[in-house]
């Protein structure tokens, strides 16, 4: 019987009709809206944040695989100096290291484009029939990707969508780039290639630098055999294993090679990236912390107003902790109210970025043109989770409260 009392207690208490009047209704609107407040700011943060750091990763990962094999004498120059043979124990298929999906040869050349009225410097990236696609494809905003031949000398090149609007070029237009002649500097060799796609990553480091073009060409220019690439490109399954992967490759391969991953070769983008995380966790703490004490006031404040029922359930025989448990059932049931809306808010408002692009980023501070999303059950869950136990935890306390009131005085209290 008293259990039935005390479960119409807590309906009571958690029933609109009962508290809308009430002097804890504004209270507690505050509490849910901080509740779906903090929610969609967590939400957003860790979308935008992961999804931010993949689309950087990918786009450095598009130009230059996750790993660079070359060879030790080219000090670190954009451009190939000194070829690798691809007669390697490790191409075509890296079998030696358990998770690497795909290896390619490319190399690398400076290049000088001239038009009638400008010039910019370029570097032609040479590729083959090996080489990976899909990363680019993405990215492909005009006219259709190269093909590439083992044999032969194709002469169609993928440019940047920078670098044709800011030259005027067209798609099927000639380009026309001058390399360097080791043999007779003063008399650059000069190569008509045609546009057959342009590409914008948005990532403006390379958009202003990179072409792609045949790496038969390549090997023509330098004199290299058929069977000469620059360097090597090495793709992970799973970049979270990069730096292990990256040591792992380094020990497979010949004395005379070395092994990088993109986060050795681009490491003050990497090391920027990862302040993300930092911040992702910095929001996420003080979010929970701001929605734990609205939690808390509104908390106090039912006690308070319902001092004199909690009088009557003591005197009725009721346990401090039965009565402690219907006031934290109410709170659970607000904490999950604002998680609701949030949830709903946060998520819309994430769909509508992830397919209509509505805040655009500066390429040229975060690589990216526009705020990219991330979304995944696995930390939608895990923010729900964690924001609805956290808070529980956080209401044990003031919940103390209701053990030092004793029957006598609280029937008495106005």
């Amino acid at each position: 019987m008293l259990l039935n009392f005390e479960y119409f207690i807590s309906k009571r208490l958690i029933s609109a009709k009962d508290y809308k009047s009430s002097i804890s209704a504004p209270i507690i609107k505050i509490a849910v809206t901080a509740i779906a407040v903090g929610v969609i700011m967590m939400l957003v943060s860790v979308a935008t944040g992961v999804g931010l750091e993949q689309k950087i990763r990918d786009k450095i990962a598009a130009f230059n695989g996750h790993i660079i094999i070359n060879n030790l004498n080219n000090n670190n120059s954009q451009e190939t100096q000194i070829p690798i043979s691809t007669q390697q124990d490790f191409y075509p298929e890296f079998t030696s290291v358990e998770g690497i999906n795909h290896i390619q040869g490319v190399a690398t050349k400076y290049g000088i484009i001239r038009t009638e009225t400008d010039f910019e410097g370029a570097i032609v990236k040479g590729v083959s029939t090996d080489y990976r696609w899909d990363y680019l494809e993405e990215y492909l905003v005009e006219g259709k990707l190269p093909i590439f031949k083992k044999e032969g000398y194709s002469t169609e090149i993928l440019i940047s969508e920078y670098l044709s609007k800011r030259l005027h070029f067209n798609v099927g237009d000639k380009v026309i780039i001058y390399f360097m002649n080791e043999e007779n500097k003063d008399r650059p060799r000069l190569v008509a290639f045609e546009v057959s796609g342009i590409f914008n990553s948005g990532f403006q480091e390379f958009d202003e630098t990179f072409l792609i073009a045949d790496l038969n060409q390549i090997r023509r220019l330098n004199k290299w055999e058929t069977n000469e690439v620059g360097n090597f490109e090495v793709f992970v399954d799973d970049f979270r294993e990069i730096d292990k992967k990256g040591g792992e490759v380094y020990a497979a391969i010949g004395s005379f090679l070395d092994a990088k991953t993109i986060k050795q070769a681009y490491g003050s983008i990497f090391e920027w990236v990862s302040l993300f995380d930092f911040n992702i966790a910095l929001i996420i703490g003080i979010m929970i912390i701001v929605s734990g004490i609205n939690m808390i006031t509104a908390l106090l404040v039912l006690i308070l107003e319902r001092t004199q029922m909690i009088g009557m359930l003591k005197a009725l025989g009721s346990t401090d902790w039965s009565i402690r448990k219907i006031f934290l059932f109410n709170a659970a049931y607000l904490i999950i109210k604002g998680l609701f809306y949030g949830n709903v808010i946060g998520i819309g408002f994430l769909l509508l970025q992830k397919y209509f692009k509505l805040i655009p980023l500066n390429p040229e501070t975060y690589y990216v043109t526009e705020a990219p999303v991330y979304l995944g059950w696995d930390y939608i869950l895990m923010i729900n989770l964690g924001t609805l136990l956290l808070c529980m935890l956080m209401l044990l306390i003031p919940s103390y409260i209701i053990t030092k009131i004793t029957p006598a005085k609280a029937i008495r209290f106005e």
